[in-house]
């Protein structure tokens, strides 16, 4: 079955929304900077999300759907609570690594305070859904108790550092560390 044309024309301006957003935030995108990326004019940009706030929201959701997805069950019985932290860990260094791009719950998370409602919202359900899945993770630790606001604030805070001074090694310290306290 082949995919509606409306729906590829959506998930093509959601990926670079999505790329310009994690370049440079929320703020310094625009419909037209979407449309002339993609090749299309403004208006069919304004025709799949009537208003930013709509683009934005439909980016974080995305984004969200897709991470957690990639993380896979973070109960799997086979697994130890190291190997759950370090398949996190793995998905934000895919992140960097991958895309060349901060995390979009980073960014969006750092500029919460001036983003409409709407996509305050949905940053704020991308990291309770982060934080779900990596307190589950944490089952059967024996570590020195590392919560997951300790590791997610930790893995954000890495990104940061990374994307700033251009190295991911940052990153890759932390997860080293966090899979060790856990």
């Amino acid at each position: 079955m082949m995919k509606n044309q409306n729906s590829d024309r959506s998930d093509t301006i959601l990926d670079s929304a999505e790329k310009f957003i994690r370049k440079g935030g929320f703020n310094a995108v625009s419909f037209r900077d979407i449309a002339d990326d993609i090749g299309i004019k403004s208006s069919s940009v304004h025709y799949h999300f009537p208003k930013k706030t709509d683009l934005g929201k439909a980016v974080i959701d995305r984004y969200a759907k897709r991470f957690l997805e990639s993380l896979g069950s973070p109960e799997e019985k086979k697994e130890t609570p190291q190997t759950r932290i370090n398949r996190l860990g793995k998905a934000y260094l895919a992140a960097l690594e991958e895309d060349d791009a901060i995390c979009l719950g980073c960014i969006l998370g750092a500029e919460s305070a001036g983003l409409p409602g709407d996509v305050q919202e949905a940053v704020g359900s991308f990291f309770d859904g982060v934080l779900r899945w990596t307190s589950s993770a944490l089952a059967g630790s024996k570590g020195p108790s590392a919560s997951a606001t300790h590791i997610i604030g930790a893995l954000q805070g890495a990104m940061v550092l990374s994307v700033a001074t251009k190295k991911p090694d940052a990153l890759k310290e932390t997860i080293r560390r966090l899979q060790m306290s856990v």
